[in-house]
């Protein structure tokens, strides 16, 4: 694919060339040439089937939600659209990548920390903190506290021994991505 800047040859046009090539505008003016597509013979695979129909469910979802502020900000200055970067929002999960519990003990009002990223916004963290054998101590939202660290501030005493850490990330679309980590607490 080809594209072209300021050609006085092909200016102004568009559509198909000698049923060979394929004139198009992208945005910001900026015009494309590309080859013509040619349908397969071959019926598709299993995994193309499948890519298909996340792609219609990404279309679908990308539709609904172009006109959010996120999707909107992210495209301006770039030669996407809104409805492109929510297409590749809805493809990508957050991530959750570091917990942080050097400043938890175990005690009421002690911060443990979650670094979070996606590639347009994350939307909600949660921290789930369990007993080594699953019994919930406690859970709750996290605050953004700056850049791509999450704050969560603990609101009960974990009676002692191993304790399990596990924070959850939900960006728009309502993908979640998720991290456990364990430590001992005296």
């Amino acid at each position: 694919m080809a594209k072209i800047n300021k050609n006085i040859i092909i200016e102004g046009l568009s559509g198909s060339l000698g049923g060979q090539l394929v004139i198009q505008y992208g945005k910001g003016g900026m015009t494309i040439v590309r080859t013509r597509p040619r349908p397969s013979n071959k019926p598709p695979t299993e995994a193309q089937l499948e890519a298909r129909a996340r792609f219609q469910e990404a279309a679908a979802y990308a539709k609904d939600s172009k006109d959010e502020a996120a999707y909107i900000e992210q495209a301006e200055g770039t030669s996407q659209s809104s409805y492109n970067v929510a297409i590749a929002d809805w493809y990508h999960s957050p991530e959750v990548v570091e917990i942080d519990m050097t400043g938890w003990s175990g005690d009421v009002g002690e911060v443990l920390r979650a670094k979070v990223r996606d590639d347009v916004s994350v939307e909600q963290v949660i921290f789930v903190i369990a007993e080594a054998d699953g019994t919930l101590v406690e859970s709750g939202p996290a605050v953004h506290e700056q850049g791509l660290w999450w704050q969560y501030t603990t609101t009960a005493d974990h009676p002692g021994g191993q304790a399990t850490v596990l924070v959850t990330a939900e960006d728009i679309p309502g993908h979640q991505g998720s991290l456990d980590a364990e430590k001992e607490v005296t």
